[in-house]
């Protein structure tokens, strides 16, 4: 399956999401090529809850977007994001494909997930994208990233202990959250301070959504 025998609807509404995100309409055909092969696995290995794919444009691919400005200086830069607790590549491929040189390393555990990533990176042609199939805490490339993600992961202390050590010191959490996690913020660790938030509009939900970037302090 591929972007061209997707309805039209699908294309319209991206499209129109990707201008209120002040992104290139040009990226909405790998993107629908993602959705695409995404639809035609979930049907046999139930990669996400969400399976209409009105709502799937709406709740994965707009929503991965919305934190796009963020990642501008890590994809400039050429540096490493690890997105944690991907699933089926959520943020993480998303923003690969709308930020080139973006280097993102999607860490899941799940080995249908990890096997589906993987036939999406070479599909797609995603050369700055790899798969790390392990769980979080497991996976032993301590320091190896500038900044890490997650997306409806787990709370902001919880994903510091199980991700924290792929920081780099100095390097940043951008969480993307729902409303503003007030208990979660005073519940960080030591050596763990928000550097910012910010609210996000996703274009087609009517939800309220926040990136807190949480920064690893030097040492």
């Amino acid at each position: 399956m591929n972007a061209s025998v997707l309805p039209p609807a699908l294309r319209t509404r991206l499209e129109s999401g990707l201008d209120a995100l002040a992104l290139d309409r040009t990226l909405a055909t790998p993107l629908l090529d993602y959705l695409a092969l995404l639809l035609r696995w979930n049907r046999t290995y139930n990669l996400t809850a969400v399976r209409d794919p009105l709502e799937m444009v709406d709740k994965h691919l707009l929503d991965s977007l919305a934190m796009h400005p963020h990642v501008d200086a890590i994809a400039a830069a050429g540096v490493a994001l690890a997105d944690l607790g991907t699933g089926a590549g959520l943020p993480g491929i998303p923003l690969a494909i709308a930020k080139p040189g973006l280097r993102v390393t999607l860490v899941e555990s799940n080995g249908k997930k990890a096997r589906f990533m993987r036939e999406a990176i070479r599909k797609l042609g995603l050369v700055d994208v790899r798969v790390a199939e392990s769980r979080i805490e497991a996976l032993d490339e301590p320091g190896a990233f500038d900044a890490i993600t997650a997306r409806a992961l787990a709370t902001l202390p919880l994903i510091v202990e199980l991700g924290g050590h792929l920081l780099k010191p100095g390097g940043s959490l951008l969480a993307m959250k729902g409303v503003y996690p007030t208990d979660e913020v005073a519940a960080l660790p030591a050596g763990w301070s928000v550097t910012g938030s910010y609210p996000l509009r996703v274009p087609g939900l009517d939800a309220e959504r926040h990136l807190v970037v949480v920064r690893r302090d030097p040492r």
